[in-house]
């Protein structure tokens, strides 16, 4: 499937499911392709025929977006090392969920929650430890009991009942042995963000030999907004100020309209505001929702809660 009708078709689940879409992201670099959310639940997604095409980088995105936005960061593919994605199952890719459209379908549309992750040497499944317990206690079961009718080790079922996964044959002979439900699903609403590390992305940018001019990001920092800047997303960063979350991105007056009428639509979705400072240009404006603010005019702000006015009566 081309990559075009591959995001069409998610686009699509998404649309019959009751959720808002944005506009599909075509500024590079990008980390992510959508944000969609049914008014709940926000998922920020990055679409990818082979999701081994997901690099570190955009994961990093992906994670620190979900992370301010308090989204849930997804990869919808087709294909792993060029095997199809089993429908049900989870892959993993720098710790950020990774999904056919046929799961996401089945979990928006259906209810169904996926069952199975994969991991090196196959499919795994979770299985509920206190469940299991009960049910080795209730029938008067030691540990070596259950292993012996198992054929394992009186660790391994030790370490079930400790929280441990399973592939998915043993599973089904614990599930037919028990004829009980043991096995746990995954909510893809169960997601956690990694612990915010401090990385040169996320320190004051600093000034090359020579250059004495004041960059956007500095000049914001000075006047008591948090910046935490993204390494591939199509806005450079988010400026936070008295927990108002501000999309923003710096450049040149060519690239200007196309990149704030993007961050504007992608704000509504996400219930942010949205700042384009461009380079050489002494003025304001709107376009669309998004405050388009010259870097000269900038360095007039001398206080976070202006700009936030600004960019809130724009939204």
């Amino acid at each position: 499937m081309s990559s075009d009708r591959l995001l069409q078709n998610v686009v699509s689940i998404l649309l019959m499911t009751g959720y808002n879409v944005s506009e599909r992201c075509e500024i590079r670099p990008r980390s992510f392709d959508l944000m969609t959310t049914n008014g709940e639940n926000l998922f920020v997604i990055k679409v990818v025929s082979q999701i081994d095409s997901v690099n570190e980088d955009v994961a990093w995105d992906l994670d620190k977006i979900a992370s301010h936005l308090h989204a849930v960061p997804l990869i919808i593919g087709e294909r792993a090392r060029d095997i199809p994605l089993e429908r049900g199952a989870i892959y993993l890719r720098y710790g950020i969920n990774a999904i056919s459209p046929a799961t996401l379908y089945d979990y928006l549309a259906e209810g169904e929650m996926p069952l199975v992750y994969a991991s090196p040497g196959g499919l795994y499944v979770n299985i509920d430890a206190d469940r299991l317990r009960e049910l080795r206690e209730s029938m008067a079961m030691s540990l070596g009991d259950l292993a012996h009718a198992l054929g394992v080790s009186r660790r391994t079922v030790s370490k079930y009942e400790s929280g441990m996964g399973t592939t998915l044959e043993m599973a089904m002979r614990l599930e037919e042995f028990f004829d009980d439900d043991i096995v746990m699903p995954i909510d893809l609403l169960n997601y956690v963000p990694v612990e915010e590390e401090r990385t040169p992305a996320s320190l004051p940018s600093a000034r090359t030999e020579g250059e004495t001019q004041e960059k956007p990001e500095e000049h914001l920092r000075s006047i008591g907004i948090s910046v935490h800047e993204l390494r591939r997303a199509p806005f450079h960063a988010f400026a936070v100020f008295e927990n108002e979350t501000i999309l923003t991105c710096y450049g040149t007056p060519q690239k200007t309209v196309q990149r704030a009428e993007l961050l504007g639509n992608i704000s509504q979705i996400s219930g942010t505001h949205s700042l384009c400072v461009v380079t050489d240009y002494s003025k304001e404006k709107k376009i669309g929702s998004t405050l388009v603010i010259g870097d000269k005019r900038l360095k007039d702000v001398e206080d976070g809660e202006d700009l936030l006015s600004m960019v809130a009566e724009r939204s």
